[in-house]
């Protein structure tokens, strides 16, 4: 299989099971694809010329057109081009192979102080009651961690809410507990604090400038933009409030270990200007911005009509990241990293996020769910950190749900990079975790043909 296509200039050709990517001229593209129909490659060879005048590409000789599809021949005999799927008939064996537990998400605070009504926690409290995580109960999901984390050395913990801040004197004393056991375990922590802003202090920064190996702060972009939703319990806006606590943060962390997280609506499909806020304006440049994911007949709702207007977001964004970086002052945008040398492993490409088996979230009173967003929808209950994993039937569907368990992924060029995407947006659009998320299909699709465009043209000396 193979995924053809043309974005800034650039002739692209991704050859999907073994993950060469192919820049090329006019005439090889137009060969390539003439071929990918099916035909020989004299019947290819035939067409070409025809093909070429239709681009508007210099003609070729008979001779120029063998030692074209020659070339293409040594391409394939290589198994760079047209590669038959390796992985298929191992895929359930690769997900039932032994996991251990290497991450958990805990939930320290369900209640926030902000009002964010696009917010899938429901404002925090997760659909139902209220309520701050004990010491005795986060302790004892750090240490149900690690006696799940088999021989797995790196054990990542997310404080989480909620607003996690709002519970920081027990976040301070499970990093602390949490250190105090790591060389007898033979274990390492590394935690990400994900927050609002509003409670950050120099005690906050400091200590997650020592302890924190990422924080993650939430910022929609331009005042305006931030305040339709981010705002307080009283309805007043958080813009004035968080940038600044957050600029000390990045400020204290000398612009690494962060990211500014945002979430675009309907509201603002010219989401680059948030960005481009961020960066030129408040200085940030490790930037994500995430597409809201909520009831359709919510006003916030992404539509179909919104689709093309952001489609070419993502393409001006690609294209002003390459001048950026060019000019020597790059910016990170999360959805456009992208390794082409040292990657994630076929396993993870295929297994995805590991949520329900390498993966769970904490809830504050200490049940385990597969991850945040199933937190509260009991049939997705998985046990608590006292008992374990009780529910091992919700725990073995997680585990055969990969890209091979979904029908409508069989024939999608980008399946080995979306791992068959989010289980959690699967089942809140099709109710099945093995379904798909139609929509955000579409946008992860344009974000990997703009970073994989944008990897040849930082690879390719810029036009004078």
């Amino acid at each position: 299989m193979i995924h053809p296509y043309r974005l800034n200039g650039y002739n692209i050709i991704l050859d999907v099971y073994s993950g060469s990517i192919h820049v090329t001229d006019d005439a090889a593209y137009e060969a390539i694809v003439l071929l990918d129909g099916g035909r020989t490659r004299e019947e290819a060879a035939a067409l070409l010329p025809e093909r070429l005048a239709a681009c508007g590409a210099p003609q070729m000789s008979p001779e120029e057109i063998e030692e074209l599809f020659d070339d293409i021949d040594a391409l394939i005999r290589d198994e760079k081009l047209f590669t038959e799927d390796l992985y298929r008939d191992t895929r359930f064996d690769l997900k039932q192979r032994h996991t251990v537990i290497k991450a958990l998400c805990l939930l320290v605070a369900h209640t926030c102080n902000l009002n964010c009504s696009y917010c899938f926690a429901s404002q925090g409290d997760f659909h139902g009651e209220k309520g701050l995580m004990s010491f005795e109960t986060g302790k004892r999901a750090l240490d149900f961690l690690v006696e799940n984390s088999g021989m797995r050395r790196n054990l990542e913990v997310d404080f989480f809410g909620g607003e996690p801040l709002l519970n920081f004197e027990v976040i301070k004393q499970l990093t602390a507990y949490a250190r105090s056991i790591e060389k007898e375990k033979n274990k390492n922590f590394r935690f990400t604090l994900t927050t609002n802003g509003v409670g950050i202090t120099d005690e906050v920064i400091e200590w997650a400038n020592r302890e924190c190996h990422n924080v993650v702060l939430s910022l929609d972009g331009r005042r305006e933009v931030n305040d339709r939703f981010r705002v307080d319990r009283s309805g007043r806006g958080s813009y004035d409030t968080i940038v600044p606590k957050f600029r000390r943060m990045v400020d204290a962390r000398q612009g690494r270990g962060y990211y500014m997280r945002g979430t675009f609506t309907h509201f603002n499909t010219d989401f680059t200007e948030d960005i481009f806020h961020m960066a030129d304006d408040l200085g940030f440049t490790e930037l994500s911005m995430e597409p809201v994911v909520t009831d359709p007949s919510s006003p916030s709702a992404l539509t179909e009509e919104d689709l093309p207007v952001l489609f070419e977001q993502y393409e001006k964004l690609a294209v002003d990241m390459i001048r950026r970086e060019r000019e020597g002052r790059p910016i990170t945008f999360y959805h456009y990293m992208i390794d082409l040398t040292h990657g994630p492993c076929i396993y993870k490409r295929v297994t995805g996020c590991g949520s329900g088996t390498e993966y769970m979230a904490v809830t504050a009173g200490g049940e385990l769910y597969p991850c945040h967003q199933f937190v509260g929808d009991r049939q997705f209950l998985l046990g608590n950190v006292w008992d374990g994993v009780t529910a091992t039937d919700v725990r073995d569907t997680f585990k055969l749900c990969n890209v091979y368990a979904r029908p409508e992924c069989a024939d999608c060029w980008a399946r080995l990079y979306c791992s068959g995407g989010c289980a959690a947006n699967a089942y809140h659009a099709s109710g099945d975790i093995r379904g798909i998320y139609p929509y955000g299909c579409k946008l992860f699709k344009k974000r990997i043909e703009c970073a994989l465009m944008m990897k040849a043209a930082l690879q390719t000396a810029p036009e004078e």
